[in-house]
């Protein structure tokens, strides 16, 4: 279509303006390179593209977000990787499309050594993948596959992916998900389709033989693709497309994930997103996408039309992506004001420099001097030639040279003409691209560096303003990281959400329950689970996995304003927090505040500790330790920690690598845990199909979670589905050793006096709850010997008896008379 349509309607057009002007303006572009067997003109001017496209990249908002002018981390390395990934990649096309040379082999080989570098430095490795597997896949659909192309990509995905599976967090991937498979499908059809292109040249078959071997081929592979597809589907291997990924193509804005729900940037880009992270650049990247699509298309410019497409695409479901548009619109960018100046230069000054031109102008302009003198001798030599014969001839003939010389005169006048007037059209055009573009791109300039200041100013020290008016230096966040460095042991375990577990673990030195990354959903949704339970609920948690806890408050985007998140994460793993309603509506603010679910929360004691009228955290449970100057963080040491299951987490032995010695080793929860575990439910995709039944299946819950999302946003009242089941109370049982420990201690202290005032007011469920979360309490030991079975029995309260029966405690332990519990009861029991 381009070569048999465009390219001969563009032919025709600039084939009208070189008879109308007598120039083509420098449009129809000629190559000066030697004549060689396989050369392309590859669309110079490239000097003036490259400037200004670098130029765009440096400055451009959406680059300069995740650089070392912005936040920089793992996305920040990435965006170099991938643009040198790119580069490669369309280097490796260059040439006819006949060019079989070795340098496909090499040019392929070091795009798969870049793409390495990409895998090792972000997990968006799958998008550079696809692309250019898509990339590949489109250009056959094009009719322009070739040797070179079919090298190119083999050597490409072979190198890549044999050293991307060397990484542990990839593995087997490549080859096993569904978000992988695309490029290795498209690798497979490359190799059956260079197969008929070698049976082809080998035999000289036509056309239509061809056609049928292909379809001979590609039939007989693909049933037998379609047989190993599946085998191994019905053995579980293919693993399912990640929330993130199909977040991308569904229609609705939310993923049916809650932890990627709560990421503000995984929320569709807006109008408003292009314009604060391209600014003018948005609106000239179509002319440059139009330019390549309709005159400067070949197999490596095309890469730039499926990048386009793609990242536009992508970017507009999710406003994070916008990072990947920087390089190709810079790119666009500098198509369009390039050629602009190349165009503008040539019909000024008849010179249209480029890389090449560059170096062959010296060279150039004497052949074109040497052509001019033999040219004007040439004329002279006619000229005498034909004054001779003249005298010769007749008088008409001699009259019909001078009418011919004077055509030639008259045309030279209008040539020139011609040729004035186009150089005054251009001088008036280059004033009006200076007068209309360069005061856009001064406020180009302008709105990136006001960008760059606010992108470069760290991210835990803030400017902010007291009541009074006056201007502040808020530095809270880094005084409590640095706090815990200082003043905890270096071995302390902090619990935080998950957000800021990398200034944790990088300012403090401390480990975190929980960094910034994501991939492992049940564990985030723990560490809701315990932030959103209640303050008994969630330290019976914490005190088997960490040491202190932070919190973010002091208003804004603090934990608490995030809590509604956390909730939901926490319920979409542990079923029974929010029953029947997906989106946990029972945790947030209503129209009377915070509701009794958050009331009552672990986080919400911590946040508000002190600070709220009654909100007071249990000493008992945790101990405020510091809290930075402005209120902005919080320390809390978490009392009674398991001496236990922190001796068996720290354990070497307990760890479990992929490889002795690996730094790759996933965490293990202490067995004290396993109770809490049963209770979660792994989270499921839509799309995994290795799930067997309606039993395992999450589509109800998926249901209801949109469900609810669309009520909660309309407005409507939500009511839970069902009620919570009652499950029959289960105390955790103390092994024989550790309750013999215990009873050897008596000793009056808070714990028995507490204990001592429960049971003699009855408060069974005050009771159960702190032997629940503590269970070494059923069996301390009052001074005198007595303990919890010795004063349930005094005052007759069967129900404590069959509570404390239940948690394992003894009714024939002895005190200090040499009494046991059943001589202190009242009553026959």
């Amino acid at each position: 279509i381009y070569t048999n349509l465009v390219q001969r309607l563009l032919d025709v057009v600039l084939t009208c303006v070189e008879k109308v002007c007598g120039t083509s303006f420098g449009l129809r572009h000629k190559s000066t390179m030697p004549a060689c067997k396989n050369w392309i003109d590859l669309s110079s001017p490239a000097l003036e593209i490259s400037m200004i496209a670098g130029g765009v990249m440096a400055i451009v908002p959406a680059h300069m977000m995740r650089s070392m002018a912005g936040g920089y981390d793992n996305e920040s390395v990435a965006m170099t990787a991938m643009t040198l990934t790119f580069y490669l990649w369309t280097r490796s096309l260059r040439g006819g499309k006949n060019d079989c040379s070795v340098s496909n082999w090499m040019w392929g080989a070091i795009t798969g050594l870049a793409y390495f570098n990409m895998v090792a430095a972000w997990g968006g490795y799958i998008f550079v993948l696809n692309l250019i597997g898509c990339h590949a896949g489109v250009l056959v659909l094009l009719g322009r596959f070739s040797t070179k192309l079919y090298r190119s990509y083999t050597a490409f995905y072979v190198v890549g992916t044999a050293l991307a599976m060397q990484i542990p967090v990839v593995g087997w991937a490549p080859l096993k998900s569904l978000e992988q498979l695309g490029p290795c499908a498209v690798f497979l059809g490359f190799q059956l389709l260079e197969f008929v292109e070698y049976q082809r040249r080998k035999h000289g078959l036509d056309n239509k033989n061809t056609w049928k071997l292909r379809i001979k081929i590609f039939g007989c592979a693909g049933l037998a693709v379609l047989a190993i597809i599946g085998l191994l589907q019905y053995q579980g291997y293919f693993g399912p497309i990640s929330s993130r990924v199909r977040g991308l193509f569904v229609k609705h804005t939310k993923t049916g994930n809650p932890l990627v729900d709560s990421v503000a940037e995984h929320q569709p880009a807006t109008e408003k997103s292009y314009e604060q992270y391209l600014h003018r650049t948005a609106e000239v990247a179509p002319i440059g996408f139009a330019l390549i699509a309709l005159r400067y298309f070949h197999d490596s410019s095309s890469f730039l039309i499926v990048y386009g497409l793609a990242t536009y695409f992508f970017s507009l479901k999710m406003v994070r992506l916008i990072l990947l548009t920087a390089p190709i619109v810079s790119v666009f960018t500098g198509v369009v004001f390039g050629r602009l100046f190349g165009l503008i230069l040539y019909n000024i000054i008849g010179y249209a420099p480029s890389l090449f031109d560059a170096m062959m102008l010296d060279e150039d302009a004497t052949e074109q001097n040497e052509e001019a003198e033999k040219s004007e001798k040439g004329k002279k030599q006619t000229v005498k030639a034909g004054k001779g014969k003249g005298k010769g001839k007749g008088k008409k003939q001699a009259e019909a040279d001078e009418t011919s010389e004077e055509q030639t005169n008259g045309n030279s006048v209008v040539s020139t003409m011609k040729t004035i007037i186009c150089k005054i059209v251009f001088i008036a055009l280059a004033y009006f691209v200076q007068k209309e573009f360069v005061p856009e791109a001064v406020e180009f300039h302008s709105k990136a560096h006001a960008i760059k200041v606010a992108l470069a100013n760290p991210t835990i020290v803030q400017k902010g303003n007291l009541k009074n008016g006056e201007e502040v230096l808020v530095d809270d966040y880094r005084e409590c990281y640095w706090w815990l460095r200082d003043n905890t042991p270096q071995d302390a375990r902090i619990l935080a959400w998950w957000d800021y577990g990398y200034q944790i673990t990088a300012i403090a030195n401390r480990t975190t329950i929980a960094d910034g990354n994501t991939w492992n959903h049940e564990h985030i949704a723990l560490l809701g689970r315990i932030l959103t339970s209640s303050e008994k609920e969630g330290h019976r948690i914490a005190r088997h996995i960490a040491d202190y806890a932070l919190v973010w408050a002091g208003g804004g985007g603090d934990d608490l304003a995030k809590s509604p998140h956390l909730a939901r994460i926490a319920n979409s793993v542990y079923r029974n927090m929010c029953p029947g309603d997906a989106v946990c509506s029972q945790f947030g603010y209503t129209q009377q505040g915070p509701s009794r679910m958050m009331r009552e929360s672990l986080l919400y004691k911590l946040h508000s500790h002190g600070l709220q009228a009654g909100v007071v955290a249990d000493p008992n449970r945790f101990k405020e330790k510091f809290r930075s100057k402005y209120g902005k963080c919080r320390v809390f040491k978490i009392q009674s920690v398991s001496k236990e299951s922190k001796e068996w987490v720290a354990d070497p032995a307990n760890r479990k690598c992929d490889h002795p010695g690996s730094w790759f080793c996933p965490g293990q929860y202490p067995p004290a845990m396993q109770k809490v575990l049963k209770e979660k439910r792994d989270f499921s995709q839509l799309e995994d199909f290795n799930k067997k039944g309606d039993k395992d299946s999450d589509s109800d819950y998926q249901k209801n979670y949109f469900e609810n999302l669309n009520k909660k946003r309309t407005g409507v009242p939500i009511e839970p589905s069902d009620e919570p089941k009652k499950q029959p109370w289960t105390p955790e049982k103390l092994s024989a050793e550790a309750i013999e420990e215990i009873n050897k201690i008596w000793e009056d202290n808070e714990v028995t006096t507490q204990l001592w005032q429960m049971i003699s007011q009855n408060k069974a469920r005050e009771l159960t709850a702190v032997i629940s979360e503590n269970p070494e309490a059923a069996h301390v030991r009052a001074s005198d010997g007595r303990g919890p079975m010795f004063w349930a029995m005094e005052y007759g309260h069967k129900n404590i008896v069959r509570i404390l029966t239940k948690a394992g405690v003894s009714s024939t332990e002895i005190d200090a008379k040499g009494l046991t519990p059943r001589d202190m009861k009242k009553n026959e029991l």
